[in-house]
């Protein structure tokens, strides 16, 4: 399968300073990469080299095959930015035709945008009216006119409440399964846990790593947790016998290798009648991310 978005070996320099520094990645039809990395990593550089607004030092970045900026390449790619604004007075029908009239496509487009967005009861109110919810929704109604081979979304849930993000995301995967690849940028580690395909982790302009949550899990070498709740006075026997860290006057946590979680459990079986409950909790996107993103010169966080 030939990747919608090609980065090989980018390099970017202002003024002698190296911003990305030999950032290989790619994202397939119907992928969803999420880019992550504190302020500063280089995200908002990538993106805009990718849309063709700055221009590699070495290296190549190849948009549907074609060079950035490029006609093919733009007629290629969708943007929506972190922060979205409209003409307050038009509908969100009016400002979603406008933009269709533009890409050229046709206005009939514009109803089906408007109910995939969850917007079709909102279409004929003025935007000024409009929360910031939905004026993002909005923007990713507009980003997704004439079904964009490429998704570029940065920050695109910035500020909304957990349902609207929800919702936002149930659309982002629709867009993916109707064959669109997705590159969107985030701070909510959490949110994107779940609801992409395979993370990158920037810090200081180079890819720390590239993979699935699982494949990250794996080359991270994190240790899973079990977490072990006692029987009533059967806490310090169990931790006399497994160590661990004492939470509370009931509760251990555990750090065992990937590979050891089975032999652990299996040693715990046998203090069945000690156990009240047993948890695993297998290293999250939070702890990957902090793992990759202080290997090398720098620990800023995100």
């Amino acid at each position: 399968m030939t990747a919608i978005l090609a980065i090989n070996a980018l390099c970017l320099s202002f003024g002698g300073q190296r911003v990305l520094d030999d950032v290989s990645l790619s994202v397939q039809p119907g992928e969803r990469l999420a880019l992550l990395g504190h302020n500063g990593a280089g995200k908002s550089t990538l993106f805009k080299t990718v849309l063709g607004f700055l221009h590699p030092s070495s290296g190549t970045v190849a948009v549907a095959g074609h060079a950035p900026g490029s006609n093919p390449a733009r007629e290629a790619v969708n943007y929506l930015p972190e922060v979205v604004s409209f003409q307050r007075n038009l509908s969100g029908r009016e400002v979603l035709s406008y933009f269709s009239g533009l890409r050229g496509t046709p206005k009939a487009e514009v109803s089906d945008l408007l109910a995939r967005v969850g917007l079709l009861d909102a279409a004929d109110r003025a935007v000024g009216a409009y929360s910031k919810g939905m004026r993002q929704r909005l923007g990713l109604a507009q980003a997704l006119i004439g079904a964009p081979r490429l998704l570029l979304l940065d920050e695109p849930t910035s500020g909304l409440d957990p349902v609207s993000r929800h919702e936002f995301y149930e659309v982002i995967a629709d867009a993916a399964a109707r064959g669109s690849a997705v590159l969107l940028s985030s701070h909510g580690l959490e949110e994107v846990q779940d609801k992409t395909d395979s993370i990158a982790i920037l810090a200081r302009g180079r890819l720390k790593a590239e993979g699935t949550l699982a494949e990250l899990a794996q080359e991270a070498g994190l240790p899973t947790t079990i977490r072990i709740s006692a029987k009533p006075g059967a806490a310090d026997d169990l931790h006399g016998e497994f160590g661990g860290r004492r939470v509370n006057g009931c509760r251990l946590d555990l750090d065992c290798a990937q590979g050891a979680k089975v032999d652990l459990l299996a040693r715990l079986g046998r203090h069945h009648d000690k156990l009240r409950d047993v948890e695993i909790a297998p290293p999250g996107l939070t702890d990957i991310y902090r793992h990759f993103s202080r290997m090398g010169p720098t620990e800023d966080q995100i």
